[in-house]
Order: C-alpha cells, then structure tokens, then sequence
C-alpha cells in the first residue's frame, strides 16, 4: 500500500513537471521563435507607443474617426460576450433600429441607406475588430468631412480603405473585412 501510493506521488510529480513546465515552456518557445509578432498579442504600434492588438476591437466615437462594430460589452475583454438577446426580442429590434437610424444620421446617409449587419448588432464576443469594406466605405463621406480633406484627400482615403481590406483567409474562410484600429492608424498619417 505504502509503495502504491509513493509510486503514485512520483508519477504525479512527473508529469506535473512535464505538463505543467516542460511543455508550456517547450510551446513559449517555439512560439515566441517562430510567430514572435502574433505571440505577443499581435500588437499595433504608432511609433514607440502601443495602440492596442489587431485582434480586438475598441471603440471609435470621434467623427474624425471610423468606427467599429458595436460592442454588448463595451469592449471589455474580461466579460466580454454577447447580449444574448434572442432573434424575437423587442428589446434587440429595438436596439438594432435606434443604431441604423444613430448610423444613418451620423454619416449624413439617405434614410434608405442599407446598413450592413455588423453595424447594427454586437458580435458573439463583443470584442470584433473588423468591419466590412462596405461598412467602412459608408464612413467615408463623415470622416472627409470632420477632417476638412480636399478632394484629392478624399481618393487617398477611399484608396486607403480599399488598401486596408483583408481578403477571406485562404480564399473561402470568412468574408472580406477591414481592421478599423489599423485603418484609423494610417488615417492620422493621410495627408
């Protein structure tokens, strides 16, 4: 029985080292060597400073600004999660109808405007960074405007949204889609 439960101890201890410290460490590694950029967070800089990850979103209100996808969450990463409101919930169509109307408005848009989903509803985690390009080109006309750009500023930034739009990934996965932190980055160095 003793020799049992001495034999179990070591095993225990055997493998916690090696589940719990080799192979982590192993893995960091490994990760750190070979994709050092998306190990770390994968993180967006503006020169020195550190602006946030380019695989979580945050909030945009400024007019001079493209803004993201809306969040249940308030792009808190620590609770982040949907609303769960369901597809017949007054309270979700009536949420969806106020922000169609906030983004129409703010974007001096027709009133017949279709406004793309990820506009009007909250992902599943609330922390999306990316829109569609169809989104972000609805957003053109109000940041030229906010930013008092000449025409000829105008074309760099539909060029810009157009360089800014990231294809599906391996060609079928997803759908077109445009990083707004990393739109807004470049949209302060347009000149």
């Amino acid at each position: 029985m003793k020799k049992s439960i001495l034999s179990g101890l070591k095993i225990l201890l055997v493998f916690t080292l090696l589940t719990g410290m080799v192979y982590p460490l192993m893995i960091t590694g490994i990760a750190q060597a070979v994709f050092p950029r998306q190990s770390n967070g994968s993180i967006i800089s503006i020169g020195q400073k550190s602006c946030g990850s380019e695989l979580l979103g945050q909030e945009f209100k400024s007019e001079r600004y493209f803004w993201s996808r809306p969040s249940a969450c308030s792009y808190a990463t620590l609770p982040s999660g949907a609303s769960n409101w369901g597809p017949t919930s007054d309270t979700l169509r009536k949420t969806i109808e106020k922000r169609r109307a906030s983004f129409i408005i703010a974007n001096h848009l027709p009133l017949n405007t279709v406004v793309s989903n990820e506009m009007v509803t909250a992902s599943g985690s609330g922390l999306d960074p990316h829109i569609s390009p169809e989104s972000a080109t609805l957003q053109i006309e109000r940041v030229t405007s906010a930013r008092h750009f000449s025409p000829s500023q105008a074309q760099q930034l539909r060029k810009l949204v157009a360089s800014h739009t990231e294809q599906p990934q391996f060609g079928c996965l997803g759908e077109r889609r445009v990083n707004v932190l990393e739109l807004n980055r470049d949209l302060d160095l347009l000149r």
